[in-house]
């Protein structure tokens, strides 16, 4: 079973996905904070100066403090249900960018490669049989037909 494992575990395929996962997971770190470091606030101040993660709407207090809850930290310190809408704005706009970023990324690995040069053409087809012949044949091997060119 080890063995086994060791055959799985080293195969190309598996490697190249474990790469991928750990590279993703770094720039996903990186996507977020870019997100709500830098993309969020300009837009929060072209809103009016709103904090996204502070948008949320209370679906029932909580128990230590009714409210009202100014952030989004102190509805969840008291415990309160809320629906956390800004927070799922801000997620869509780090998912849009890191979309965006993994097609352009697949787009040039696919500029890249290099494109295969379509095979020379050595047959013909046999304008009375139909048969594939090569190129220098003067007659059909299977019809005997003379050729024309």
């Amino acid at each position: 079973m080890l063995n086994e494992f060791k055959k799985f575990a080293m195969k190309g395929n598996v490697v190249d996905m474990a790469v991928g996962i750990i590279i993703g997971g770094a720039f996903s770190t990186i996507v977020k904070s870019f997100v709500a470091d830098i993309i969020m606030p300009p837009i929060g101040l072209l809103l009016g100066g709103v904090d996204f993660t502070d948008m949320f709407v209370v679906l029932r207090a909580g128990v230590e403090n009714p409210g009202p809850y100014v952030a989004l930290a102190d509805a969840q310190a008291a415990g309160a249900v809320t629906v956390n809408y800004g927070l799922f704005i801000t997620n869509t706009i780090s998912f849009i960018i890191v979309a965006f970023a993994v097609f352009w990324l697949v787009k040039g690995m696919n500029s890249m490669r290099t494109k295969e040069e379509p095979a020379p053409v050595t047959t013909k087809t046999c304008e009375f049989c139909a048969t594939s012949i090569p190129l220098a044949a003067k007659r059909c091997p299977a019809c005997t037909s003379e050729l024309s060119s």
